[in-house]
């Protein structure tokens, strides 16, 4: 039997932050106008399936990987190490994926059953990423795969078993978390590059000639965050949000610390407070990955800050 402490670290749990705070930003808008235990349980569904997706992703690298043992070595250190290190069967890690499938099906027929069939559309088409989302990443989809999940179908998703029917404005407060999630996602494929182009995934940051043309991609999403988010203050008349602009420096940071991690991947940044919590760090330095997650860590946390901010500007707009 393996502890909680192995699931962890195997799962990639370190980026369910990520998923947390996407939904509490939705939970928080809609805190007064549905059912809260609802949004609690979507909550459970939303983060097994997110780590099914984690799991079945390494499962799906792993397949490929292993067909030539040049790509193994030429992979990214951390990728599919809880594999390579043989702490878990290829087998093993395709049985925890689907049992986190499961568990998240099972939510979801149980929120149809409270709050009716709006759920299984949603579920449908979630299910579809989870399940394939290996294979959105080789055809360049990716990106637009993570975006429909923690955008609209999450969104729409905890808005209707809370509400019982779906919100054209929760749509354009969707777009400004998700790109901040896209925006993860797509350091994480970028600090994978060399990785992601062995096994064949055709991710956006691969799409580019080089990687200091893909870098600048990374700005463009966290723009288009910032975009959204004022565009959804002026329409609903909630100026607080327009604080979430003090996350600004940190996107700078993280820009400036990416392009040297494209120069040299071995020059580890000095560790400050912002680039807490870091998760399993002893691990991580005995792997000899601390560039490498370091700047992963800054990337969420960047998505971790800006939600809080929009959830802190929620609250303080209903007592006010």
């Amino acid at each position: 039997m393996r502890g909680f402490k192995f699931w962890w670290n195997c799962s990639r749990a370190f980026a369910l932050p990520v998923t947390v705070m996407s939904w509490l930003v939705v939970f928080i808008y809609t805190f007064d106008k549905g059912n809260v235990l609802y949004g609690v349980i979507a909550l459970i569904g939303i983060i097994f399936a997110h780590l099914a997706t984690n799991i079945l992703d390494d499962y799906n690298d792993y397949k490929i990987l292993c067909k030539d043992e040049k790509y193994l070595k030429s992979a990214q250190i951390c990728k599919c190490k809880f594999i390579t290190d043989g702490l878990i069967t290829h087998k093993g890690m395709l049985k925890a994926g689907l049992v986190c499938c499961l568990i998240a099906f099972l939510i979801g027929a149980l929120l149809t059953f409270l709050t009716g069939y709006g759920v299984v559309i949603i579920a449908l088409l979630a299910g579809i990423f989870v399940l394939f989302y290996s294979k959105f990443t080789m055809i360049g989809l990716g990106e637009f795969a993570v975006g429909m999940t923690y955008g609209p179908l999450l969104f729409e998703g905890v808005y209707y078993v809370m509400t019982g029917h779906f919100s054209k404005e929760v749509l354009f407060l969707s777009a400004a978390v998700c790109m901040f999630v896209i925006a993860f996602l797509y350091t994480h494929t970028l600090l994978d590059y060399d990785g992601d182009l062995c096994s064949h995934k055709k991710t956006l940051a691969c799409s580019f000639k080089n990687k200091n043309n893909s870098l600048k991609v990374l700005i463009m999403f966290y723009i288009a965050g910032y975009f959204a988010i004022t565009l959804f203050a002026l329409m609903s008349h909630i100026y607080l949000l327009l604080v979430s602009y003090i996350t600004i420096p940190l996107v700078v940071l993280l820009y400036k610390t990416m392009k040297i991690y494209i120069e040299d991947k071995t020059w580890i940044p000095q560790i400050y407070w912002w680039n807490y919590p870091l998760g399993n760090w002893e691990h991580i330095e005995r792997e000899g990955t601390q560039s490498f997650y370091l700047r992963l860590y800054l990337a969420r946390n960047i998505n971790t800050w800006f939600t809080l901010i929009l959830c802190l500007s929620f609250l303080l707009y209903m007592l006010l």
